[in-house]
Formats: structure tokens, C-alpha cells, sequence
């Protein structure tokens, strides 16, 4: 009997069964949190081509909505856009814009809501010399 009881060859099954939940559950991790990266990306490039077309056309107007909603559809996202300005933007004058976009991450087994809001900002200079 006591030689039974010294013997380890049970051992390892335990400590495998554990190592590969705890890798489980990592993975399930990783697979909640990694779209909010990819949405932070997008936001990002949403805020960057919007200034850069306000930088072209010399104006928060017309070509900027349009590009905005060109955005909208190719990305699949609707987020608030607030421009620092509107209407004509001289030669070398400074247009800003920040972008919010709200998210949510939820626990494993929809067990709970974890709104986030993602912010982006972006800035340029006007190309455009108004007369």
C-alpha cells in the first residue's frame, strides 16, 4: 500500500488539465479585445482621410461630408465626427477634427457590458488660397 501511494504516475494529468484552461481562457481573452484594436485603426484612418480631403478642398463643406459618407460605407462604422471648423479654411490655417466612436466588450457568455469610447484626432493645414 505505501508503495502505491509514492508512486507519481497520475502526476502530470493534473497539471496539464489546468495549464491548457488557463491557455483557454487567454485565447477567449484575446479574441474579445483584439476588434477593438482593429476599430481603433479604423477610426485613426477615418480621421486622417477626412483632414486630408479638408486639406485639398480648402474647406469643412460639401467634398468633406461626402468623403465622410464614402468612410461610413467602406468601413462599416458610424462614428461622431466634430470638425473644429466649418466652411472655407485659408492658405495655412489650421483645421482639426476629432472623431468618437463608442464599442462594446462584453464578458464571456454576454455575462456583462463594457461600453468604450474610442477617440481619434487629426489636424492639417489648408492647401487653398481663397481670394
Amino acid at each position: 500500500m505505501l508503495k502505491v501511494l509514492k508512486s507519481n504516475k497520475g502526476e502530470g494529468y493534473i497539471d496539464v488539465a489546468v495549464l491548457v484552461l488557463c491557455v483557454m481562457l487567454v485565447i477567449a481573452l484575446a479574441v474579445k479585445v483584439l476588434p477593438v484594436y482593429i476599430a481603433k485603426q479604423q477610426i485613426d484612418t477615418f480621421a486622417t482621410e477626412l483632414v486630408r480631403e479638408a486639406e485639398i478642398a480648402g474647406r469643412v463643406g460639401v467634398e468633406t461630408t461626402n468623403r465622410e459618407i464614402l468612410l461610413r460605407d467602406k468601413m462599416g462604422i458610424t462614428p461622431t465626427v466634430r470638425w473644429s471648423k466649418t466652411g472655407r479654411v485659408q492658405l495655412n490655417e489650421e483645421v482639426s477634427l476629432t472623431v468618437t466612436y463608442e464599442t462594446n466588450i462584453g464578458l464571456f457568455g454576454g455575462f456583462g457590458s463594457f461600453p468604450i469610447t474610442l477617440r481619434a484626432d487629426a489636424a492639417g493645414k489648408s492647401e487653398v488660397y481663397w481670394k
